[in-house]
Formats: structure tokens, sequence, C-alpha cells
């Protein structure tokens, strides 16, 4: 697995972890039951605070990703609340469609794109 971190982005490092940690999984390279490397290892490996770490695999364990095992460290394992995922998928595409509407992008601008998006992850391992 690798994990890098953009170290001029404006978006927070425990951010851009749990961003990767997510499209891993949705694109099959990390599979639900895999041991994530462990806060030491992972901060070591990308140059980052362990407690920058830390944070992301508590996000992530909120968002039912991952479960954290004080002696296996994190492990992925999918909490199905299809529901509550839709719910926080509509709210965040609500902010995203509405800064799109702001900036003039077309109905079907955002559903070619959202097509695009969805194919690139469930074809993930055909397009490398």
């Amino acid at each position: 697995m690798i994990l890098s971190i953009d170290f001029n982005s404006d978006e927070a490092f425990y951010i851009q972890l749990r961003n990767q940690i997510i499209i891993g999984i949705a694109t099959g390279r990390i599979r639900e039951g895999d041991s994530l490397p462990s806060v030491r290892q992972l901060a070591d490996n990308i140059s980052i605070n362990m407690h920058t770490v830390n944070k992301a695999y508590s996000v992530l364990k909120q968002e039912g990703f991952v479960k954290l095992d004080r002696r296996k460290g994190a492990i992925v394992a999918l909490d199905v609340d299809k529901q509550r995922v839709l719910e926080e998928m509509k709210e965040e595409i609500a902010v995203a469609i509405a800064k799109g509407i702001c900036k003039g992008i077309q109905r079907e601008e955002v559903h070619q794109l959202v097509d695009e998006i969805y194919e690139l992850f469930a074809n993930w391992e055909e397009s490398i």
C-alpha cells in the first residue's frame, strides 16, 4: 500500500490519509480484513507525526471503514450501514453541486463527471 502526503496542499494531512485509504478500499487495492500499517510505521514511512496517523485511523473507525484492535492495529472492516452512507454522500454531494452551480456547471456535466468517477473506481484494476 503506497500512501503519500502532499505537503503543499491546504488539505489536512489526516484527511489526505483518510481519503487515500477510502479510495484504496473502493478500488480494491486495500481489501476487507487487510491490516493497515501501524501508526508508528506509517508515520515514519511518510514523515509525519504519529498523532496525525492516529487521527486518520480514528476518523476511519468512526466512519465505519476500520476497526482498531490493540494487538492487531487497524484492520479494514466495513460497517455496512447503507442508509447512513447515502445520507452522508447526499450532504457532501449537495455542497459540491452547489459550488458547481455557482461556477456555471450544468446538470449534464455533473452527471458525466459522476459516471466517469464511478467507472474509474469500479474498473480500477482494469485501468492499471
